[in-house]
């Protein structure tokens, strides 16, 4: 983890819009509950009534509300108010203000209500207990009779009620307030005893829930606003059309942010891949062949690209999901908190069971997700090599063989990733299965508190809703733990490959060639493999001088190759050493080294673009002239002349469009318009006929009088008219000298020789025909 995130520090900024985005997202998603909330309990349940004091009221009913009031409610029923056009208009106030309101006198407000719409047998058992009369001389009056025994006014009127099962019914209702009213102007009742009775109610009030309290409340504003004139219908759709509205912006906002938010997290990612493979590939270009050992070509390849997009995949959802997760999933029991629901028990079981199930999973497919990435390196590894090596393939008809050998790989991969997939495809009915019993538990508990009052139902909708934000964001970090560990492991791939010490790297304080002669002096040098136990070359001592051609001989495996890797420092000696002109190698730095030399391996290699670009490989500016100069010395330019395009035809990678000749001959021609102080040409002419490799090194002897060439060769032809001849034999310098004299005093060139020319090329025929 601590390697992701160190990848990701350059772009600390982009990271701190995107976290501050993530709050906004994060705001405008925990918004919506509450919207819906809303709409479902206020708009529709209330008609879009919000408080229990209500917008506009009658003078009358304004008056009359205030007898069950006591002084400090009266006081605040007055401020709420003032008068206007014959009705008492609420005043502005802030929400704050009004939730305070309505705290306070929705008690006396929803007392007030029930008075003004009480029930005719409810009435009438009121009065025979006001009275202290039998209830049975009630029973028979109506209300009108009863209304001019107290002395006042009373109407009746039909009202739709609710019973206690939900069923819904018009009962006879009764406004009994004028009689309490005419009671205490007469003296027969004080304020006392009307407050007793309020007292009573609010006993009865207390087993409610606040929920189904506020509702009974909002009740009596809605009545009290149709009384005064309002249209109930429109505030209703006003109030729906403005949470739908504020819902759609919500919305729209969100989409936004999250627009933004991937977009930031893209580009991060995206910085992040390209800083990594960046690094690797300056690194990689700066290994020796002893890192090159080390790490395998199919490996480096699977290293920057297949790792390196795990991470970048990885960096996506770190930005996109793990950082959203707990914002989100604190927000939500934040909210969750607010409700006042007292079921949070119930998300916190669902996490439980959800952690406790992912871990399980992840517990049995962790091992394989580790190892899937071995396999990914094996399976390029055998492509590669069957690819590169088809042509041998199908000359020893081993194609059946090979197509085995990939199909093993295959099938090790392919078993990995499909035992991984089906073992995760049990996650998301498993949290389906978890999520859908959280809302079955949540409805069926909310149900009961509904039923009480203490929850209404947009209440228990949001609050589904909020279980389902923190139930997805422990399901997003959940996720998240199954893939970090694979990044992390990718990660841990690259940062070996970027943290790889280099064996062979420039001098703290490197010198300057102060001449550019090109006169390579070995001094009793000595050089063992990484990790060998013995040296494979032995005190080599020579030197290698300009306008003067150097050539090394010797059996197979004897280290020719290894010994002209150490000049341009592919290789470091491990004992003595190598300088040029006067100065160790080691000192100087491998740019001025390597511009002094033109190297053409044992191999040819060239890169995919044109015979052109292939030649100005090594000195980007050369003219037309240098290059076709240099084709024409290497005689490539009969082939390249013959071709369509000529300099502009297209090489392929690898150069597998042309022959092994053409492309080792074009590889000369690269090193000679390059025009270096130093040529080596390491077994460069094995795949040319005897014809070319004669005119090939007449005309570079012509050409490149002034330079120092070092030529390793299996063929005597090739190095007959060298000025310095060295023989190696298992590591060690056996010969040295021209062919003449090594002819006469080195036996090793005197095999080599024989088993190639001919006695009459030896000039020894006499000592043939004696031995025979």
């Amino acid at each position: 983890m601590s390697k992701i995130f160190k990848n990701m520090l350059p772009y600390w900024k982009s990271i701190l819009v995107i976290l501050m985005l993530l709050f906004v997202q994060a705001w405008c998603d925990l918004s919506l509950p509450s919207y819906t909330s809303d709409i479902i309990d206020v708009g529709i349940q209330n008609s879009g009534v919000e408080h229990v004091t209500p917008k506009r009221i009658t003078e009358e009913e304004f008056q009359t509300a205030k007898f069950i009031m006591t002084d400090d409610e009266v006081d605040l029923w007055e401020s709420l108010y003032t008068k206007k056009d014959g009705y008492y208009e609420r005043n502005k106030a802030s929400e704050k203000e009004l939730d305070a309101a309505d705290d306070t006198l929705t008690v006396a407000l929803l007392m007030n209500y029930q008075m003004g719409a009480m029930e005719e047998t409810t009435f009438k058992q009121l009065m025979a207990q006001q009275t202290g009369q039998d209830a049975s001389v009630f029973e028979n009056m109506t209300i009108e009779q009863i209304g001019e025994m107290m002395h006042v006014e009373l109407k009746s009127f039909r009202q739709e009620k609710e019973d206690e099962d939900g069923n819904k019914a018009e009962v006879t209702c009764v406004d009994v307030r004028p009689i309490f009213a005419s009671m205490l102007e007469s003296g027969q009742m004080e304020k006392d005893d009307v407050l007793s009775m309020r007292d009573g109610m609010e006993k009865t009030l207390d087993t409610m829930g606040s929920s189904l309290v506020k509702s009974m409340g909002i009740a009596y504003a809605v009545s009290a606003d149709k009384a005064a004139g309002l249209d109930i219908d429109r505030i209703q759709k006003s109030y729906l059309l403005t949470a739908g509205l504020k819902m759609v912006g919500m919305a729209l906002l969100m989409g936004v942010v999250t627009v933004f938010v991937g977009l930031f997290a893209s580009r991060v990612a995206a910085g992040i891949g390209r800083d990594l493979r960046d690094q690797v590939f300056k690194k990689v270009v700066g290994f020796s062949n002893a890192e090159m050992d080390q790490f395998s070509t199919a490996s480096l390849i699977t290293r920057s690209t297949n790792d390196i997009q795990q991470i970048q995949m990885v960096s996506v959802l770190l930005l996109r999901m793990i950082a959203y997760a707990p914002i989100l999933g604190i927000g939500g029991v934040i909210k969750v908190v607010k409700t006042g629901a007292g079921m949070g028990w119930i998300i916190v079981l669902a996490i439980i069971v959800i952690i406790s199930y992912v871990m399980l999973l992840v517990s049995i497919t962790m091992p394989k997700f580790k190892q899937m990435q071995k396999l990914v390196d094996n399976i390029n590894l055998v492509s590669r090599e069957i690819l590169t090596g088809l042509s041998v393939i199908r000359a020893f008809g081993r194609e059946d063989k090979e197509e085995e050998r990939f199909d093993t790989a295959n099938r090790e991969l392919t078993g990995t990733t499909l035992f991984t997939n089906r073992v995760m495809t049990f996650m998301m009915p498993g949290m389906m299965m978890i999520m859908n019993v959280l809302t079955v538990g949540i409805v069926w508990f909310g149900a009961h508190r509904i039923d009480e009052g203490t929850m209404q139902v947009g209440a228990m909708t949001a609050f589904i809703t909020y279980a389902m934000m923190i139930v997805m964001s422990f399901l997003m970090l959940t996720m998240m733990s199954i893939m970090l560990p694979r990044a992390a492991v990718a990660a841990g791939r690259i940062d070996e490959v970027i943290r790889t010490e280099l064996s062979i790297q420039d001098a703290k304080t490197p010198e300057k060639l102060d001449v550019h002669n090109g006169v390579v002096r070995f001094c009793h040098v000595n050089f063992r493999y990484p990790g060998a136990e013995e040296d494979v070359l032995h005190d080599i001592d020579f030197v290698a001088e300009p306008g003067k051609t150097t050539a090394i001989i010797g059996s197979t495996g004897c280290g020719k190759s290894t010994l002209v890797n150490l000049i341009p420092r592919l290789y470091d000696v491990t004992g003595g050493e190598i300088t040029l002109d006067g100065k160790d190698i080691r000192n100087i730095t491998m740019k001025e080294l390597r511009d002094e030399i033109g190297f053409v391996p044992q191999k040819g290699v060239l890169f995919s673009g044109t015979i052109a670009s292939n030649l100005r490989f090594g000195k980007e500016n050369a003219t037309d002239a240098e290059i076709e100069k240099a084709a024409a010395i290497a005689q490539a330019t009969e082939f390249i002349e013959a071709k369509d395009d000529k300099y502009e035809t297209a090489i392929s990678q690898g150069g597998t469009n042309v022959s092994g000749g053409q492309k080792q001959r074009l590889a000369i021609a690269r090193a000679i318009a390059k025009d270096p102080k130093i040529f080596i040409f390491d077994d460069s002419f094995s795949a040319l006929d005897l014809k070319t490799d004669a005119a090939l090194r007449k005309a570079l002897a012509e050409n490149v009088k002034g330079s120092t060439v070092i030529i390793v060769a299996q063929r005597i032809s090739t190095i007959l008219h060298a000025e310095q001849i060295l023989v190696l034999d298992d590591g060690k310098i056996v010969g040295k000298g021209t062919h003449e004299e090594l002819l006469k005093n080195c036996k090793v060139y005197q095999e080599i020789a024989k088993s190639q020319l001919s006695a009459k090329e030896l000039g020894i025929e006499s000592e043939v025909a004696g031995h025979e």
